[in-house]
């Protein structure tokens, strides 16, 4: 099952053991169609990005699913909204990321390009090859490009624009069935507040050209 993840809503409960993520919702939503399985979702979105994510129907097509996101095999990409005008039409961020869990550093890649060149920000199209926890937001700030609305890898206050979250959507995935092995391709339109953003920043120029 592919879901459209809106922002706000965790994937799965927190220490803290909360009940309104998308795992329980989903796993109820499956129950009142007497549907006599679990889903399991098969990688991660944060609480503040929004878009597309897997989920399994049974712990053994989630371990099938997960093992083709280890071989780099399942293709995802964002649209990211990121601080100041990106020079390069296009580039790949090389780096490593530090996994606490692991005590080590992790190898961490990321391809972008860019899809449009703003006042104040930059619209990139982005794809992870890597899958290391919040990559996309701490290699962008590594860059000097934080998302716009990032508040844990960057100062807010640093920066004259402000979003309620990180800008990124997952806007694309596709991946190869692990049952009927069929390509599948899903995409996800830009959600409201990133188009609401975008429409504000056009305002914004159009004032400012005519002061």
């Amino acid at each position: 099952m592919v879901v459209d993840k809106p922002s706000g809503m965790l994937v799965i409960p927190t220490p803290k053991k909360e009940t309104n993520t998308l795992t329980d919702l989903l796993n109820q939503e499956l129950d009142s169609r007497n549907v006599e399985v679990n889903a399991y979702p098969c990688h991660r979105l944060d609480r503040e990005t929004s878009g597309l994510i897997i989920f399994a129907k049974g712990k053994s097509i989630q371990k099938r699913m997960m093992e083709e996101f280890k071989k780099r095999v399942v293709r995802k990409t964002y649209i990211a909204f990121v601080q100041g005008r990106v020079k390069k039409g296009f580039d790949t961020i090389k780096g490593h990321i530090y996994n606490r869990n692991k005590g080590r550093s992790e190898e961490a890649i990321t391809k972008y390009s860019r899809l449009e060149a703003r006042r104040d920000f930059t619209v990139l199209d982005v794809e992870p090859v890597t899958g290391r926890t919040n990559q996309i937001r701490i290699q962008f700030k590594e860059i000097g490009h934080p998302l716009v609305g990032e508040s844990v890898y960057a100062f807010r206050r640093d920066f004259k624009l402000r979003f309620k979250r990180t800008a990124l959507h997952a806007t694309t995935i596709e991946f190869v069935h692990p049952v009927t092995k069929n390509r599948m391709q899903f995409t996800s339109p830009l959600p409201e507040d990133m188009k609401k953003f975008i429409e504000k920043g056009e305002a914004r120029w159009k004032k400012a050209a005519v002061i």
